[in-house]
């Protein structure tokens, strides 16, 4: 299985066994999501071309694609008019899809898509408060985000455990680059803190998270900034960032605790919008059986998950210090006399994706 995940500036390339064990690897610098496609050719070379089927993570599939889907012309063209929901993400999605499948034109291109998990959020939990012409015409709603690692997280920490997924209620935080939380029951997604875009819910490395609509109207109207200016700043400007003056979570927390304020401040605001956003997701749960950090700060900041912990000790939360701060891989954190186990899990995408193309082409 070759797995193909574009990023903001990079394509990274995974060929996996059927044991899921890692072949091979390789990534490539898109900036402007443009590949070189004989530097692509080269990597698949290179021995990633033994695949038998591909794998693609598509950021949105909109309200159509609830799940994994074969790649055609027509596919491909409903993907393409998704952009406008996605203009960040979508074009290099796509970018990396039609420079793959024409190096490989022999081999079944399946789309996964990081909104499929949460097509099972209700209606309570994706409707916007917002005139019904409004929400009809533009389809304004809540889709969400990163729903493959939450859907790897719904099937890697009740094998952890040793529990059913259906027996469980699990908090999946997904701290990366971009952050967002997802409340699993059973298995499936039932609330998350992303929304229309990615923009909305946590404090994350360069975005704002969720801001006052009414302090942008008021910065539109009044400073007459323009739309560009405002999405600049809000995708690339804010965030730690714009708290602490570095994106870098590592520097934030060396910075804060060499006594800088900027930097306390920024892990003050990150840590309590993330504690805020765990209780909110264990009130859609109506309980909590399990809390899972995962990505690049929740499997590498013991300080963030520790504080996040501490915050919300009242709904049975409690780490083990030791294990925390060992943590190194897939692991059981909580300390063995609270109700809520604690866990932390490797970020695995390309598995999630590897899974859904093997079940979908097995029929």
């Amino acid at each position: 299985m070759l797995v193909v995940n574009a990023g903001s500036s990079t394509v990274k390339l995974r060929l996996l066994g059927d044991d899921d064990t890692l072949i091979a690897d390789h990534e490539l610098q898109a900036p402007q999501s443009q590949i070189d496609r004989s530097e692509l050719r080269a990597a698949l070379d290179d021995g990633l071309d033994q695949a038998d089927a591909v794998g693609h993570r598509i950021v949105h599939g909109g309200e159509r694609f609830r799940g994994p889907i074969r790649v055609d012309a027509q596919v491909e063209h409903a993907l393409d008019a998704l952009t406008a929901l996605a203009p960040l993400h979508q074009p290099k999605s796509l970018e990396a899809l039609r420079a793959v499948s024409a190096a490989l034109p022999g081999l079944p291109a399946v789309a996964c898509f990081d909104t499929a998990f949460h097509a099972t959020i209700p209606p309570a939990a994706t409707t916007y408060a917002l005139p019904e012409a409004w929400r009809e015409r533009w389809r304004l709603r809540r889709y969400g985000f990163h729903g493959l690692s939450h859907a790897w997280i719904s099937r890697r920490a009740p094998q952890l455990l040793g529990v059913p997924a259906s027996e469980l209620r699990i908090v999946s935080c997904h701290l990366g680059a971009g952050a967002s939380l997802c409340a699993i029951a059973a298995g499936a997604s039932i609330d998350t803190t992303m929304g229309f875009t990615p923009l909305e819910g946590l404090v994350m490395a360069t975005r704002s998270g969720s801001v006052d609509p009414g302090m942008l109207l008021w910065l539109l109207e009044r400073e007459h900034l323009t739309e560009r200016e405002l999405a600049e700043a809000l995708e690339h400007e804010s965030g730690l960032l714009g708290l602490a003056g570095t994106a870098d979570m590592r520097e934030v927390i060396d910075r804060s605790q060499r006594g800088e304020e900027p930097a306390a401040l920024a892990l003050d605001v990150y840590v309590h919008r993330l504690r805020a956003a765990i209780a909110a997701m264990a009130a859609s749960l109506r309980g909590l059986d399990v809390l899972v950090f995962t990505g690049g700060v929740g499997e590498r900041a013991p300080l963030v998950r520790a504080r996040a912990a501490d915050g919300v000790a009242f709904l049975g939360v409690a780490l083990d210090e030791s294990a925390n701060a060992a943590a190194d891989d897939d692991a059981v954190i909580s300390s063995a006399d609270c109700s809520v186990r604690t866990l932390v899990v490797h970020a695995r995408e390309d598995l999630e994706i590897s899974h859904q193309v093997r079940s979908l082409l097995a029929g």
